[in-house]
This record gives structure tokens, sequence and C-alpha cells, in this order.
């Protein structure tokens, strides 16, 4: 299992560093910022194999080109359905990436929503999410649908529960005060939100997150559950038929809380 190292960059973003402890080859995923990452990796000793792509947005490519001209010839893999500038192996749902020289191989999984290209991948026992789903939360809706975002995050939801996810910002601890607003009723909410609050007071990251921790506190994940459910309602001011539905009266609530 590969080791995933997030680099805190720009404001509240997430650079992650793919590394085994006995090799020193690794793989950069969404580089937002150029030196951040390069200094990690020139502290490290490590050489990168692959750059991963999850969305087109600025702060996951932006430090793209500069990464990829210190190391000619790396490949890049990114969304087939989005224009990123730099991308040399394009991908859809079914493909994969390989990274040979750490023997790991990523299934693309198509994760529409935030952006309408968006991808997420998955191997080596980790969720290279990006913006799709958060600890203890989810992306804005951007240029997708709630009803496609909302299956995107199913998909997640049904990987195994001790995948790790390693998404693209520091969000933790206002996702998990929406929660709570969501579901007060949930003791292991409330454990979590102590142990991040923990964390963030010791300048220490919250990620990344286990599916199986999502799925215990983690609304937007949760649609099905009565006190979720009855949440929505309460906050839409009428009654709600569908899991998808629910989703949407979260996300917008999240939007303006």
């Amino acid at each position: 299992m590969l080791t995933p190292i997030p680099i805190p960059a720009l404001s509240d973003n997430y650079i992650w560093i793919l590394r085994h402890p006995d090799e020193p080859a690794a793989v950069i995923v969404d580089p937002g910022e150029a030196p951040p990452v390069l200094a990690a990796l020139e502290e490290a000793r490590l050489e990168p194999a692959a750059i991963l792509i999850t969305h087109h947005q600025g702060d996951h490519v932006g430090g793209l080109r500069d990464v990829a001209a210190q190391y000619p010839g790396i490949p890049v893999y990114g969304p087939a359905g989005e224009s990123v500038a730099g991308v040399t192996d394009p991908l859809r749902e079914g493909e994969a990436a390989v990274v040979e020289a750490l023997d790991a191989r990523f299934e693309v999984l198509d994760t529409p929503g935030h952006t309408a290209g968006h991808i997420s991948l998955v191997g080596e026992g980790l969720l290279l999410c990006g913006d799709t789903l958060f600890a203890g939360g989810c992306g804005r809706v951007f240029e997708g649908t709630p009803g496609q975002m909302h299956e995107s995050l199913q998909k997640l939801a049904n990987l195994p529960a001790e995948t790790l996810g390693c998404c693209g910002h520091e969000y933790t601890i206002a996702n998990l005060t929406f929660a709570q607003a969501v579901e007060p009723g949930n003791r292991q909410l409330q454990e979590r939100m102590e142990k991040a609050r923990a964390a963030r007071a010791s300048d220490m990251p919250t990620v990344p997150f286990r599916i199986e921790e999502e799925l215990q506190t983690n609304p937007f994940l949760r649609c099905d559950e009565p006190e979720v459910h009855a949440s929505a309602e309460n906050h839409a001011g009428h009654g709600l038929t569908t899991a998808s539905e629910v989703f949407a009266v979260l996300r917008d609530w999240k939007n303006h809380f």
C-alpha cells in the first residue's frame, strides 16, 4: 500500500504525494502550485513517476506546467471530459492509470457534479477524490447537477470501508459544523469533531479519511438516515421523497450555511 502525504498549498488546498517507503518513485496528485510540491520531493529525495489530475480548476492544476517541466516526459493522467493543458493520457471510467515504477494501478471513476468531467481514481487502498468528496462533506455543484453529484457520491460510498480518501481541501471543521446542524443526535459525529479540532489545534491535517468514517458521519452520504431526512424536510419546508431530493436540499443549505 502506498503512503499518501498531504502537502499544504495555496490557502486551504492539499497536493498529494503518494510514495512507497522503500522506493524513490512517487506520484503527484493535483499540483495546484509548484513550489510546495517541488520542495517536498527534494526534501524526501523522491522522483515522480506520474502526475494524476482529478479536474480542471486552477487550484488543482495551477502548478502542473512548472512541475512537469522539471521532469520531462513524465506522464500526466487526467479527465478525458475536461480540457487540461499538459495532460498526456486522458482517462474516463473503465480505464486506469498504471504507474509501473510503483507497481500501482488506479482505476478511474467518472464523478461529475463539482465539474462536468471530474474523475476520481481508486487503487492501492486509496481514493483520490479531488473536490467530489471531502472529510465530512462534499464539493459544491458548479458545472453538474445535484442528481449527478449524488450519483457520484454513491459510487464512492460503495468503495471498501477501509479505503483512505485523499481530498483536495482542508474543510473538515466547517463540514462537521454543518453536519452537526443536520444530525445533532449523531454521537460518532460529535467524537469526530473533537478529534478534528484537536488535529487542527496542533496544525495537523484531518485527512486522509476512511470511507467507513464518512458513512457514519457525512450527511451527504447519509441521505437515507431518518434524522438527516427529517432535517432536510424541515429546512425545505415540505416533504422529500428520494435520497437525491434530500441531497439537493442539503447541498443548497450548506451553500448558505
